[in-house]
Parts: structure tokens; sequence; C-alpha cells
């Protein structure tokens, strides 16, 4: 089942502005910078995937994606995550691809084996939609569709029940995923301490750009 992963990407210099009591602009950026690198190996690797797309007006992270191997679309409106996602359905619809995931760009700890693990589970369960919830159970961190426009994404506060309840609005077949790499994103300094402490007891390659930021300044072991 060709699949398109998507990943919506504001710019850098507005990224993290929760996180400004803790850290400088530059701070914020690299921090966003180096995330996005690390979701996108995690992508890349992934067997289960046809292809990545970066939605974005950031020229940094256009040129991220590009060296990662990722498709880069543009953002010319930069409205939000729900319509820059709204531009890789689109994409993916064009290419001929059933299904699409969206994922965000601050999930560090995401691994190539989780995704193609939900992508078959998926698959073979015949669900046209899994909804990834946050650590919290409120937010959405990832949201599988098939097809790619099962119904229109709704990122944001309380994300989970919102796409719910558009999934039994559009009587699309559904399911709530627990997917642990997927679990953490970083919004908040809570978020980042938390990010912190479960990037401590992972493996040293684990979100290897992540951890090496002036945000963190974890050791990566080599």
């Amino acid at each position: 089942m060709r699949t398109l992963a998507v990943l919506p990407v504001k710019s850098f210099t507005a990224a993290k502005g929760r996180l400004a009591a803790r850290l400088e602009p530059a701070e914020r950026a690299a921090l966003a910078e180096a995330m996005l690198g690390d979701v996108l190996e995690a992508l890349l690797e992934a067997e289960e995937l046809e292809g990545v797309a970066v939605v974005t007006a950031e020229p940094r992270a256009a040129a991220v994606g590009v060296e990662a191997g990722a498709a880069v679309i543009a953002d010319p409106e930069q409205a939000g995550q729900s319509p820059a996602a709204a531009l890789g359905i689109a994409d993916a619809l064009r290419a001929g691809c059933e299904r699409v995931l969206l994922v965000p760009g601050d999930t560090p700890l995401l691994s190539s084996d989780d995704v193609d693990k939900l992508l078959r589970h998926s698959a073979d369960a015949g669900t046209g939609m899994a909804i990834v919830p946050d650590r919290h159970g409120t937010g959405t961190n990832a949201l599988l569709l098939s097809p790619p426009d099962a119904i229109a994404p709704g990122f944001g506060p309380d994300s989970c029940a919102r796409h719910l309840a558009a999934a039994e609005t559009a009587t699309v077949a559904h399911a709530v995923e627990r997917v642990t790499s997927l679990a953490h994103d970083v919004d908040t300094p809570e978020d980042l301490s938390a990010l912190a402490a479960r990037l401590r007891e992972a493996d040293p390659a684990v979100a290897r750009r992540t951890r090496t930021t002036a945000a963190l300044s974890l050791p990566t072991g080599v």
C-alpha cells in the first residue's frame, strides 16, 4: 500500500515559542532543526513508506529535507499545521498514494521500526484511520489516513478527541494506537525535561542530533 509521510514544519524562528523562558531564539531554532533531522532519519529508514515530504516555508527546513532525501512542498500561506498537512495530503493524492502518515517534526524519539509496525498493523486490521496520541492522551502526534483525504486533519489542543469525532462522523473505521516512540513531542519546558530524561536512558544512537543541541547537551557516547 503506497504511503507518503508528511511533516508540516513551521519557520524555525517562530518554532517552540513556549520554550522562550528557557531557551534563546537561536537555541530554539537549533532544537527545531535537530528534531526535524532525527524524525526524517527515522521515516526515511522505514520500509513501509513510499516517500517522505516536508511541507514548509522555512529555507533551512527545506534544505534539511533535501539533504536527507525527502521531497519538499512549499507552504506559502503558513496558516498552521493542519493547512500545511492538507497541502501534503493533496500531493499524496496527486501521486496516487493510498495512505498518508502525518507526523510532526518534534518527535525525535521516533523509530523506523515503530513506523513500520504501525503501518503494517493498520493495513492488516483494515482501518482507514489510526490516531497516535501524545503522552498526555489529548494531542495527536501522528495521524494515518487511508485514503489520504478520509477526513480533514485538525491538529492542536485536544486534537485526539477531535480526530475521533471526525472519524465517527465520516464513518471511517478507526483505532487509537499507542506508539511509545511517538509519545513525546516538545512544546513546553516540561516536555523538554521529559525528553531529556528519556534520552538519558536511551541508546546513544537515539535522537543523536537532538541530544547534542544546547537545549539538552546530552552525551552521545561516541
